[in-house]
């Protein structure tokens, strides 16, 4: 692919389009890449991060990650912060699975003693975590008590049984978006929730059994702060969201705000699916009330699975979770809309930093992450594809410029049509069991999509965010079973 002739690179990694890129551009556009990644990035990419420039109110730049590729509005990996007086809010910069996230958690046991109970371990999470199109959960709450978990999150679950109180504090924001209203959501949006959680879902949603090999830690001491103390420990990382409610909130808002985005506020944009209202709007309020709701589904959902997760490794270990010490290393999410406190030009102050396919990078020091990671900076996990590894990293200081946001996973290189084209999902089981991975899924074709050939390389992706600045790499996490949807 050919690269826009008024592409210019400004750093070792960063490359900007300038404003006379596009008419309608309020500040430049800047892709963060290697020259290898960036070659391999489609056109899309560089149009959807320049159309971003165009929303009102938005400040510095119009961000787009290394793992970039084209999205819905925003490009996946997409990051632009509004000023929040005169900016807008945009329900294409957050995505439609609102609170797509990634959680980490550890074992004290090794790959040695896990994998002779491995097909044992991967059937049994199967049978426990509901996983494919339109599943439900164990949890069986009602519409009434669903809507106490959309103010509550994390903390409904602890209420509930199914969460430790650590796992609040190792959770971004505690597991919970203050000012959640479910009053702001519909009852279609209710009706397509109330019975998943506890649920993985489908697509690139997964549930994985990982192990940290002595060769694949890149920081020893920060690796240990995180929980890494043993040489070929066991860890689960698992990737969902908020899933159909999600969506609908999404869905729902889209068209609210293609009704007033021209004919109440006059907002002319390049692109319908940047559809926007002023933050400060009722419109605005309302969504972002109502997406806060969604991200607290998904952090209720995420935990959820967590305690399924403790009691299945129970059950095959004939230990208790806290004696196999599974405690979390952290649960981030990449697909929200936040307001936060940044640095711009040279004046600290409240912004609202849209992350779609974009992970928070706190650094050393900063205050919103626990204690016990002030000296190395947010746990940051950034998600491979299923026959690859995946990425435990550590936020830097250096991603002030990006409103300390990292990339959030490898970032597709073809279409999930594509992939099913190229490869049989039995065929692709069978040669990923020859390799000392073994899947089970409920969907073949949803197999084929998420062949690692379909994903970037997630080793350039993660050296490409340390090379940055935004992120440094701690251990890398090779997968040994692995459920989906």
């Amino acid at each position: 692919m050919s690269l826009p002739p008024q592409l210019r690179k400004v750093a070792p990694t960063v490359w900007e389009l300038p404003v006379s890129y596009k008419d309608g551009m309020l500040v430049p556009a800047r892709i963060i890449a290697t020259e290898g990644l960036l070659a391999g990035m489609e056109a899309g990419v560089f149009e959807q991060t320049a159309n971003v420039a165009c929303l009102p109110g938005i400040l510095k730049y119009a961000y787009c990650m290394p793992d970039g590729h084209w999205g819905y509005g925003f490009p996946i990996g997409g990051v632009a912060a509004m000023d929040p007086m005169n900016g807008v809010i945009s329900p294409g910069g957050i995505g439609f699975d609102i609170n797509c996230g990634m959680r980490l958690v550890l074992t004290s046991l090794t790959e040695e003693e896990v994998r002779p109970r491995l097909h044992q371990l991967v059937d049994l999470m199967f049978a426990r975590i509901p996983t494919g199109v339109g599943c439900t959960g164990f949890v069986h709450c009602s519409r009434s008590e669903f809507r106490q978990v959309l103010e509550k999150g994390s903390h409904w679950c602890r209420e509930k049984g199914y969460a430790w109180p650590e796992d609040l504090e190792m959770t971004e924001e505690g597991g919970c978006f203050g000012g959640a209203d479910p009053d702001a959501v519909s009852d279609k949006a209710i009706e397509r929730g109330f019975d998943q959680i506890g649920t993985l879902g489908s697509g690139n949603h997964y549930c994985e059994i990982q192990v940290a090999r002595p060769k694949n830690i890149f920081d020893a001491a920060t690796a240990r702060a995180f929980g890494i103390t043993i040489p070929n420990q066991v860890v689960v990382m698992f990737h969902c969201g908020s899933r159909g409610f999600g969506h609908q909130v999404a869905t729902d808002y889209l068209q609210s705000f293609l009704r007033v985005m021209t004919a109440k506020y006059g907002i002319n944009l390049p692109d319908r699916e940047l559809a926007c209202a002023p933050f400060r709007s009722p419109e605005g309020q309302a969504y972002f009330a109502a997406m806060k709701c969604a991200v607290n589904m998904g952090f209720a959902n995420r935990q959820v699975i967590l305690h399924r997760l403790r009691e299945v490794f129970s059950q095959v270990f004939h230990r208790s979770p806290e004696e196999l010490g599974m405690r979390m290393v952290y649960d981030v999410a990449h697909n929200t809309a936040k307001l936060e406190r940044h640095l711009v030009d040279g004046t600290m102050r409240e912004v609202l930093v849209h992350r779609k396919g974009a992970t928070r990078a706190f650094g050393p020091g900063m205050a919103g992450i626990p204690d016990c990671y002030r000296e190395t900076g947010q746990p940051v996990i950034i998600g491979g594809s299923m026959e690859t590894g995946s990425y435990l990293l550590a936020g830097e200081a250096g991603a002030a410029a990006t409103f300390f946001t990292t990339a959030h996973g490898s970032g597709r290189t073809m279409s999930r049509h594509q992939a099913k084209k190229m490869v049989r999902g039995q065929k692709l089981l069978g040669e990923m069991e020859q390799r000392g991975i073994y899947v089970r899924t409920d969907s073949w074709g949803g197999l084929a999509e998420e062949a690692g050939f379909a994903y970037k390389d997630i080793d350039l992706v993660t050296a490409a965010t340390e090379e940055a600045g935004l992120s440094r790499r701690v251990v890398k996490l090779v997968p040994m079973g692995n459920i989906k949807g």
